[in-house]
């Protein structure tokens, strides 16, 4: 008789593997872990995934769902086939990165309101990298282990990608004297990033958590940065 799978057990296991890929990397993590965590039999987190490459690249696909998970038609989940899951992470990086407003100023050969124009590429930044911080955090943490994602997390298509602009944006609108002078530009922009980042992703897993309110927090990093970036005429 075929074993009878849980409808509801899937989010529960994806719950489950997320926080442990989140404590231990990818290298570390085994399913003996995950299925201790869930308080199932290993056997039985096979029933819904292949291998441990098939739950990371599931943990990855759902992080950030809303909502309870909906257990997939097709049970168990495949292995993923060799390089799969470095493109899917490279298309969501690409995808979540596109940043329109800082594309849009970056193309801009006038600025009128400085003011304006850097608040809404700080509040976009944010606001994608709070939307997607169990991801950011799910890959950050296991990168540290695996060669291959931490070539795409930190290289061109990610990090690297996203500082250059940055570092671009900064960089004419401190010539134009749009802003103050900048002592360090790529500095600068590593300050911004990753001042966006913490209070938007790293926060959250803090061993040390303060309550915030969250439209607060964002209203206020928005706030820290503009300020910190805005010359005295425009601050």
């Amino acid at each position: 008789m075929a074993r009878r799978i849980p409808a509801d057990r899937f989010h529960e296991l994806i719950q489950a593997a997320t926080a442990v890929f989140l404590e231990k990397g990818f290298q570390r993590t085994q399913m003996s872990d995950v299925a201790e965590r869930l308080g199932v039999a290993k056997g039985t987190v096979y029933l819904y995934v292949g291998s441990k490459e098939a739950l990371f690249e599931a943990a990855l696909d759902h992080a950030d769902a809303p909502g309870r998970i909906a257990t997939p038609a097709k049970l168990p989940i495949a292995t993923p086939r060799p390089g799969a899951t470095l493109r899917e992470v490279r298309a969501r990086i690409a995808a979540a990165g596109a940043l329109p407003e800082l594309a849009a100023a970056l193309e801009r050969r006038r600025v009128t309101d400085v003011r304006r124009e850097l608040e809404g590429i700080v509040r976009e930044l944010y606001a994608m990298l709070s939307s997607h911080r169990v991801g950011i955090k799910l890959i950050d943490r296991c990168a540290h282990d695996y060669p291959e994602l931490a070539s795409v997390w930190y290289g061109a298509s990610g990090r690297v990608g996203l500082l250059a602009s940055l570092e671009r944006y900064l960089a004419d609108r401190a010539r134009r004297r749009a802003l103050r002078p900048l002592r360090d530009v790529p500095a600068t922009a590593r300050m911004v990033l990753e001042t966006a980042v913490y209070w938007a992703v790293h926060r959250h897993w803090d061993a040390s958590p303060q309550e915030f309110d969250e439209s607060s927090i964002e209203a206020t990093t928005v706030d820290f940065i503009t300020h910190a970036l805005l010359s005295r005429e425009d601050g």
